[in-house]
Parts: structure tokens; sequence; C-alpha cells
């Protein structure tokens, strides 16, 4: 079962998070490259999600969610997955770290749910 946009992962997930500093090569084989490996992770065993961001100065943080490690790794060893980290160490990046930990807690804020508007 994925998560939906939004939502947070559940206890004990795993979550990867991959922080990478791009070089400015090659941006639009970059973006492709980002959205097909979206689309296959979403649709590999125990994948939960993802959330991503990435500022003006090329600096990246992805977080994709597990549902165990076995998920996780398997992931980690996709076939298409392992050609396309080989390309991205080529062209894409500068450096990057990878780090696998598990979810203790998750909780989150939403401004229109905790005030109601009020005009001014």
């Amino acid at each position: 079962m994925s998560m939906a946009p939004g939502d947070l992962p559940p206890k004990d997930a795993v979550a990867v998070i991959f922080v990478s500093q791009r070089t400015e090569a090659d941006e639009a084989g970059y973006e492709r490259a980002g959205a097909a490996m979206a689309a296959l992770a979403a649709r590999q065993p125990g994948y939960l999600g993802m959330d991503s961001a990435r500022g003006a100065d090329g600096l990246g943080i992805t977080v994709s969610y597990w549902a165990d490690e076995a998920s996780a790794r398997a992931w980690r060893a996709h076939a298409e997955h392992a050609a396309t980290r080989d390309v991205g160490r080529a062209r894409w990046y500068d450096s990057y770290r990878m780090i696998a930990t598990r979810v203790t807690r998750a909780y989150d804020w939403h401004r229109a749910a905790a005030a109601p508007d009020t005009p001014d």
C-alpha cells in the first residue's frame, strides 16, 4: 500500500534519505531519469511514498519510505535503478550520501487545520 501525498509514514517503516549535490550537466536528462525512477520505485513491493526537494544551488534531499528493510534493499539492487545510479555518478552528481533509518514517530501540522481563517 502506498502513502497518499501528504500522508505520514507508519511507525517502523524504513526511510531512505538521499542527499545530493547536482552538477550543472544535462538537466533534461536528469529530469527524465528522476521521473522514470520515481515511477519505477512506486511499482516496487514495499514502496510507501517519497518526499523530495532541490534548491537553486543544486542541493537536493529525497526521502523514500519503504515497508521494511528488505524492500529498501531490493530497490537499491534493482537493475534499472543501479544503472541510473551509475549514470548519476558519471554525469549528474558532484556528491551524494544516503542514510537509511527506521521511522520511530511521525507527525504533521497544517496551518489551515490549526486555526480558522479570520478576516483582516
